[in-house]
């Protein structure tokens, strides 16, 4: 038993509050070496009355470790416990300090969960879970009112570029909305909507007020109530870790320098503030001289971007923010960002913009997930461009697990495309047999999936600007195929709470493989998904628990021989079998 691989923390991901009455705690062992884990548990001042026993299960693995899990309830809301592990030859006991060859003989150097507080324990919004997520970038959705266009507008469906603009406005958005609820979509995540000079809206000039090519404070609420009355939630993005060039504070610092009452507003390095060689001296957005970063330490800076963030909850009613940006800003600011939202709305979903591993943000005092690249990383390297083999891609995902807590991975944003990056039909060089295998694993994983617009009808294009087209709204031009398929994947998700929240297990994922089998399973349901990448027809065995399967996609029933489903799927196929229970 290799020891210096063993990993447990009394705190974090690996000892936390799933709810006000139950513990999780977590162990990491070096991969197949161990292969059973015990928990010895009580309460540090009723031990003899309340120690118990319970068995952890190996619940995800990645390329180095194993991680195994088990659920508590302690009966005072306090626990101590040790871990006694075993491998084919050896076992060992693990406490606070050390390894033991016996049995503790007290708790009291044993691991501490001191407390189930309640308001310690990090709750995401419940209804994240069963979200449908779709974003829109405003410019290019839909135009629904030519009246409000900006000068020089073009003609609906032209070349994108990073400088020009075709009247999308959030009227087109409300035109739509029937649209929207035909696919199934629950929740929209619209890119920035406030006042700015770009058509992507992301150098901000009037945090308080609609850009005026897009509508108004009232199209909003309108569009907003309307979402709402069809049970979609919305979902703004704000741009806390800087302005644009127009904000009236810059302007200020532009035109005043170190005597502008809002020097402090900013990071300037060196007055007067220029671009000296390519670099602003003063911080912003890259090296963007007109996107000047925002100094959210400064209480004038923080009061008024907190009155922002409560603003539109409540003057509209939106339903969370999506936070652009958010790891290059300070904790302290998320940490008040967070009490100042909930406690305007408690059920608003907190979405951070972080590229990498976000588990300092997502431990129940700033954001509620952050927009999950580490996974669309990992999907489009396995499906889509042949980066990863089956085995590397389900070790990717179980480390992916293994960071967070569990209601953290319950609401992640699963997203496999976006403004920020080529579509995923571009990805894909146009085959949509790759797309279809992507969105069908994103739809039947954990957390909240996310479909960029026009992806649903075929749309393509590479990076920015290319990805930001306008939307076909011509069906003759549209795949309805494809649309159709997207319809069927979020019926099957809504239908199946399973693959919501169920765990999930890799039965098959083989070194140099092309298919993976996994398991996705809750106290009702058990679900079976069979993808593979291979060119050929791919016959699949596979060992089941049951005696009745249902193809979910099909209806038709799976035969069970022997305990086992023998099924050909073809080149790039799948399939999703529910077992019949009873």
């Amino acid at each position: 038993m290799l020891l210096e691989a063993i990993y447990h923390h009394p705190k974090q991901h690996w000892a936390y509050a799933y709810d006000k009455d139950t513990v999780h705690l977590r162990i990491r062992t070096k991969r197949d070496d161990v292969h059973q884990i015990t928990l010895l548990a009580g309460d540090k001042y009723d031990w003899e009355k309340t120690k118990m026993y319970l068995p952890l299960k190996k619940w995800t693995s990645d390329s180095m470790f194993d991680y195994f899990t088990c659920e508590v309830k302690p009966p005072y809301h306090r626990l101590r416990y040790a871990f006694h592990l075993e491998s084919d030859s050896e076992s060992i006991w693990m406490d606070e300090n050390d390894f033991l060859d016996e049995e503790p003989e007290t708790p009291s150097r044993m691991f501490e969960f001191p407390y189930i507080n309640p308001v310690d324990v990090f709750t995401p919004p419940a209804w994240v879970k069963d979200a449908v997520f779709y974003q829109i970038f405003p410019e290019r959705f839909a135009n629904g009112d030519p009246s409000n266009d900006p000068e020089g507008v073009l003609p609906w469906g032209g070349k994108p570029e990073r400088d020009n603009f075709f009247g999308g406005d959030l009227q087109g958005v409300i035109d739509h909305l029937d649209y929207l609820s035909e696919l199934g979509i629950t929740a929209i995540y619209f890119t920035p909507v406030f006042e700015a000079t770009t058509n992507h809206k992301y150098d901000t000039e009037d945090y308080l007020r609609v850009d005026r090519h897009f509508g108004d404070a009232d199209t909003l609420k309108k569009l907003v109530n309307l979402c709402h009355e069809r049970g979609i939630r919305v979902l703004l993005d704000a741009v806390f870790n800087h302005s644009g060039r127009t904000f009236k504070p810059f302007v200020d610092l532009h035109e005043n320098g170190e005597n502008s009452k809002y020097k402090d507003w900013f990071h300037v390095r060196k007055f007067p503030i220029d671009v000296e060689d390519g670099i602003p001296t003063y911080d912003t957005f890259s090296f963007e001289p007109l996107m000047p970063k925002l100094n959210t330490e400064n209480p004038e800076v923080k009061e008024y971007l907190l009155k922002v963030a409560e603003y539109w909850i409540k003057e509209v009613g939106t339903d969370g923010w999506r936070l652009d940006v958010a790891n290059e800003v300070d904790h302290q600011f998320w940490r008040e960002f967070r009490s100042t939202v909930k406690k305007a709305n408690p059920d608003a979903y907190i979405l951070g913009e972080v590229w990498n591993e976000s588990s300092p943000w997502l431990q129940g005092d700033q954001f509620d997930a952050s927009m999950n690249y580490p996974f669309t990383n990992a999907v489009n390297d396995f499906f889509v461009i042949d980066k990863m083999d089956a085995y590397q891609f389900a070790n990717s995902i179980g480390r992916q697990l293994s960071r967070y807590q569990l209601q953290a991975s319950e609401v992640a944003f699963n997203l496999l495309d976006s403004h920020d990056t080529a579509r995923l039909l571009t990805l894909c060089n146009g085959d949509k047999r790759k797309m279809k295998l992507a969105a069908l694993f994103q739809f039947t994983y954990l957390g909240a999936p996310c479909i960029y617009y026009g992806d649903e009808i075929g749309m393509d294009g590479e990076y920015d600007p290319d990805c930001r087209k306008c939307m076909e709204w011509d069906e003759e031009k549209q795949d309805r195929e494809l649309f159709s398929f997207y319809q069927k994947l979020i019926r099957l998700r809504l239908n199946h709470a399973a693959l919501r929240t169920g765990e999930i297990q890799f039965i098959e994922a083989e070194p140099q493989g092309k298919r993976i089998v996994f398991e996705r399973k809750n106290d009702k349901e058990n679900i079976l998904v069979l993808m593979s990448k291979s060119e050929e027809p791919e016959q699949f065995n596979i060992s089941v628990k049951f005696d009745k399967y249902i193809d979910l996609f099909s209806g038709m029933e799976q035969p069970v021989n022997s305990g086992e489903i023998s099924i050909v799927v073809p080149a790039y196929g799948y399939a999703v079998l529910q077992a019949v229970k009873g």
